[in-house]
């Protein structure tokens, strides 16, 4: 058999079953994630994949409830993250393992990392789970890579592409894995890389159906397209950019200084314990903000409302990362964005009626979820998938997207021109 041959099939294989693995990997994730959010808050106990939302559980449970929920969340979150710290292997991220010096991630540490994670969430935690099945999907591809003895190059490009399959089955967001994986984690576009991203995202994803379905992530109302939406979404996309710059610096500097020692547990139990007070009165803080985004996709907010809420989820993030504890930014920032987009839309309709606020909440979800992590091609595709909103709607999304990221970018050098000494 011709060698050329063999490692062409070799990584066909491989490629399938990273795609297997970390569909399989993600799917265990999202079920683990819902079972503890029914058994936490007491709703949809017969089924782990429910047609009621963590936002109805979370409502109907009593105030009393949401308090001790996460006060264990912080008891979790802060003896969880300080045992792993203080005596698991270093932790190496994504992005760090597909870097050029190709570091290997702990496999025990690393999938102690994701649970914890899953957990959290699930406990009403304030940030993101898309980075617990990116993990455990590049753990997956780390394995197969090093049993196939593949090159580091195609090593490198399969982590990558094993992390992007887990976001699309944790998402079914097939598309959207492999454009993050070719725009985020591996900054280039190559035949190669594109085939592999789009194969291992699709496995991943269609595996996740057999537990989790086909469903989309937001069911979404009709809206029809106007001059005034495309006009509203050129306006305020830099203002969207602005925001999102602003959250950038605040969350990277609660990361930068995230308690670590004794401090973790002590300050994790502080903070989760403030949100549990918070929840009592705003259940829709408690989550990645899956909840407050449905609801605005969904026209139930007022400007009023989405003003606190989008307060209060900016605060309670930071918070958490300064308190210690881990998690993604994905849905924390789709979630601002369409807070901040009913509030911009809402001032807008006072002028310019018509326009329901869903429809500027989905724009701006894109638009700041663009910017806030410099993504500009894989925000749009993953709102798309999100919401499989209509076609034209990509035209205010990609108009917005452009004028958020540039305004954004602009920021970031003014801020590092600013540094610079004289």
């Amino acid at each position: 058999m011709p060698p050329t041959f063999h490692s062409s099939l070799t990584l066909a294989l491989v490629v399938v079953l990273t795609g297997i693995g970390a569909g399989l990997g993600g799917m265990c994730l999202a079920l683990l994630l819902h079972g503890i959010q029914h058994l936490a808050y007491g709703y949809s106990l017969d089924s782990l994949v429910s047609h009621q939302t963590f936002l109805w559980g979370v409502t109907a449970a009593t105030p009393e409830r949401r308090l001790h929920v996460l006060m264990v969340c912080g008891v979790v979150a802060g003896l969880g993250w300080w045992t792993l710290y203080r005596y698991g292997r270093p932790l190496v991220s994504v992005k760090q393992a597909v870097s050029a010096s190709l570091p290997i991630m702990p496999a025990k540490t690393t999938l102690a990392h994701a649970v914890l994670q899953i957990i959290t969430v699930a406990l009403g935690s304030p940030l993101g789970r898309e980075v617990a099945p990116r993990e455990v999907g590049a753990l997956a591809a780390t394995w197969l890579s090093q049993r196939a003895r593949l090159t580091p190059e195609m090593h490198r490009l399969l982590v990558a592409c094993g992390a992007g399959a887990g976001l699309a089955a944790v998402y079914n967001v097939p598309l959207g894995g492999a454009v993050f994986v070719l725009e985020v984690l591996v900054g280039a576009f190559s035949w190669p890389a594109a085939l592999m991203a789009l194969a291992t995202s699709a496995i991943g994803a269609a595996v996740a159906w057999l537990g989790l379905g086909a469903e989309a992530q937001y069911v979404v109302p009709h809206f029809v397209l106007s001059p005034a939406l495309i006009a509203w979404a050129v306006v305020c996309g830099p203002v969207f950019g602005v925001a999102a710059y602003g959250f950038t610096r605040l969350t990277g500097a609660a990361r930068a200084h995230a308690a670590r020692g004794w401090r973790l547990p002590v300050l994790a139990l502080l903070n989760f314990s403030l949100i549990g007070g918070l929840a009592m009165l705003l259940p829709q803080i408690l989550g990645n903000g899956k909840g407050p985004a449905q609801l605005g996709f969904d026209n139930e907010l007022g400007i009023g409302l989405a003003a606190v809420l989008l307060v209060a989820k900016v605060l309670v993030t930071a918070a958490s990362l300064r308190a210690g504890a881990e998690g993604g930014l994905l849905t924390p920032g789709l979630a601002n964005g369409a807070l901040l987009a009913i509030i911009l839309g809402g001032a807008w309709s006072l002028v310019l009626p018509g326009v329901p606020l869903g429809a500027f909440a989905i724009i701006g979800a894109a638009a700041f979820l663009a910017a806030s992590m410099s993504m500009p091609l894989t925000a749009i595709v993953l709102v798309a998938e999100f919401t499989r909103i209509e076609h034209d709607f990509l035209v205010p999304i990609i108009l917005a997207v452009i004028g958020s990221v540039c305004v954004s970018k602009l920021c970031q050098r003014g801020e590092n021109t600013g540094k610079k000494p004289a």
